[in-house]
């Protein structure tokens, strides 16, 4: 029996937090929880608390860690409760902690997730913000400390599986052409392109093939997602743009695949089930159960591919050109987003307004070097700020219509 991990689990009320602590469950001996944390999910987070029995559990917001303490106490419970980002820092660095699961959806965890990697953990990545607006920073954070950087997201997670020793030091050290990260294409893959700009939250987030939060199934459906993962495969594997590739694969079947120099292309296959990472992760470098059923290729019968449509799916071509002009533009892309998303779901923006909210952030921001986490928040605030001035001055009339065509390169301004 291999020896046992004690386990932070950062966003542990969010779909990837509640998928580990389903594999954890399935191995009992083999994971300790050490700390549980969440935004404001009291009713789960309690739950998994006394399932569970971390000595820690943290909230981002106070009230919520006030009636976890509370209701913990009423139940006979021993748990520390704390609150705000340094908590959840202090979380992600217990020194008893072998291995942290960064599942806090957006930048919101940058932080913790670049504490765990200060302090030499083993570090299973879902949150890809992460690396999108901090690229630079969180790598030379892995290389300094020795920690382990192992992709939960299963585009990620199947190229990791693929190459021949994880993450190499450059593709072409390992005779890799490309890799291709495949994409479901979201709910809207077919649908015609005058109905989107109709589209509600509750069509965005029916994702067809998996269970995921809210957020991440509205950048599914505009492909956001897909451009998210881009700029961190560009981190993860020493990619260049020209060698990264999106496919559409409406079956989730193939979670990406890496073309070898020689014409081999080797695919990760599996149900869409973000267990089967979650338990690579885990077990890395060796293998356990997942308690996901097993793929039957007889019952799916055919697998489908296609490449994007630019027109239908502009956020991808948006984060391509966020990739290509560097520093501070990607941390611009993904704050935009996040506004843009957080109005659509709230009922404010049209759908076929969000790529036209992040294009107009990308191209008042002046593009400037990411060196330090300061720089990182700074950025990240001015493009929100910018965000709010874009949808006050568009709140009448122009929110009305479907987001004009890209009719020119992104123009990029640097310092």
């Amino acid at each position: 029996m291999p020896e046992n991990q004690t386990l932070t689990i950062l966003g542990s009320t969010g779909s990837v937090g509640v998928n580990t602590l389903d594999v954890v469950a399935r191995h009992p001996g083999r994971f300790t929880v050490a700390a549980l944390t969440a935004r404001n999910h009291v009713d789960l987070l309690f739950e998994q608390c006394r399932k569970f029995r971390p000595g820690m559990a943290a909230t981002l917001e106070p009230r919520a860690a006030a009636e976890l303490e509370h209701r913990l106490k009423q139940a006979g419970q021993h748990c520390t409760v704390l609150c705000g980002v340094e908590a959840l820092e202090q979380a992600a660095s217990l020194p008893e902690v072998d291995t942290v699961m960064a599942a806090i959806v957006g930048i919101a965890g940058l932080r913790p997730t670049l504490a765990a990697a200060w302090a030499g953990k083993k570090v299973l990545l879902a949150n890809k913000e992460s690396l999108v607006t901090a690229g630079p920073i969180l790598t030379a954070a892995v290389r300094a400390s020795g920690a382990i950087l192992l992709p939960i997201d299963s585009e990620h997670n199947a190229i990791f599986q693929a190459l021949p020793r994880g993450c190499p030091g450059g593709l072409g050290e390992v005779g890799v052409r490309r890799v291709l990260l495949t994409a479901s294409g979201g709910p809207f893959r077919a649908t015609p392109l005058h109905r989107l700009e109709h589209v509600t939250p509750d069509e965005a987030c029916a994702h067809p093939n998996w269970v995921m939060g809210r957020k991440i199934s509205v950048d599914s459906a505009t492909m956001m997602n897909k451009g998210l993962e881009v700029i961190e495969a560009h981190w993860l594997f020493d990619a260049s743009e020209s060698q990264i590739e999106v496919v559409i694969h409406p079956e989730s079947i193939v979670h990406s695949l890496v073309e070898y120099i020689d014409g081999s292309v080797i695919a990760q296959l599996g149900n869409p089930d973000m267990r089967t990472p979650i338990a690579f992760g885990l077990g890395y470098p060796e293998r356990i159960a997942a308690g996901v059923e097993f793929l039957d290729l007889a019952r799916v019968g055919a697998l489908h591919f296609e490449r994007p449509d630019l027109k239908r799916f502009p956020c991808l071509r948006l984060a391509y050109a966020a990739l290509r002009a560097g520093g501070s533009a990607p941390t611009a892309l993904n704050a935009a987003n996040e506004i843009a998303v957080e109005k659509f779901l709230a009922g404010s923006l049209k759908f076929t307004r969000i790529p036209a909210l992040i294009e107009a952030v990308l191209e008042e921001l002046v593009v400037r070097p990411v060196r330090r986490l300061d720089d990182v928040l700074g950025v990240d605030r001015e493009a929100r700020a910018c965000a709010e001035r874009w949808l006050k001055s568009h709140q009448k009339g122009d929110n009305a219509g479907v987001h004009p065509q890209l009719a020119k390169s992104l123009g990029v301004r640097r310092t």
